[in-house]
């Protein structure tokens, strides 16, 4: 399914867990350190960097670029670290989130509520990602160096829908699957 950046809710409320989805326009990186600051911003009553109405942040951290290349590898980092941060993103508008591994019970039943959803990257694919990026740019947070906030231009970034706002739950259905499975 092809995807376009900002998105709406019709957009996030057709996405079923096990989607593959193909997104294009922006998406912002984000880790740790950038999701304490911006929670931190909305604390103050502050104004964000970036508006994060119907976008989406990349957990990643890209490498340099290489020469005639807009980024480095920009593989997915663990989501689960960015838990504690994501609803007061999710209540500023934030719709996706993309990054690796499972996340909590609690996150979850935030994200259905507020109606976002969480996606997957490969891990281990940084480099072959980075060939959907066609322009990044620092835009926020410069001093955190590769952990700033790109702006990152995509075209097909592809990405698996792990949870939807149906309570859609990829990694429990496949492990339920793989747990009936006979062993040899």
């Amino acid at each position: 399914m092809k995807l376009t950046t900002p998105l709406h809710e019709a957009d996030i409320a057709r996405l079923k867990a096990g989607d593959v989805v193909y997104i294009s326009g922006t998406i912002y990186t984000g880790r740790d350190a950038v999701h304490k600051r911006l929670v931190e911003t909305l604390a103050k009553g502050e104004t964000l960097p970036i508006d994060l109405q119907g976008q989406v942040i990349y957990y990643t951290g890209p490498t340099p670029a290489k020469e005639g290349r807009p980024i480095g590898s920009c593989g997915p980092t663990s989501a689960y670290r960015m838990d504690a941060y994501a609803l007061p993103l999710m209540q500023a508008g934030l719709k996706v989130m993309i990054g690796k591994g499972d996340r909590s019970a609690d996150f979850i039943r935030d994200m259905i509520k507020e109606k976002a959803v969480y996606l997957q990257a490969v891990g281990g694919a940084g480099a072959l990602l980075a060939r959907t990026v066609k322009k990044a740019d620092v835009v926020a947070y410069a001093d955190l160096g590769a952990e700033a906030i790109y702006r990152l231009e995509v075209v097909d970034f592809p990405a698996i829908v792990t949870y939807d706002i149906h309570g859609g739950n990829l990694i429990k259905e496949q492990v339920a699957i793989h747990q009936q499975m006979p062993l040899p």
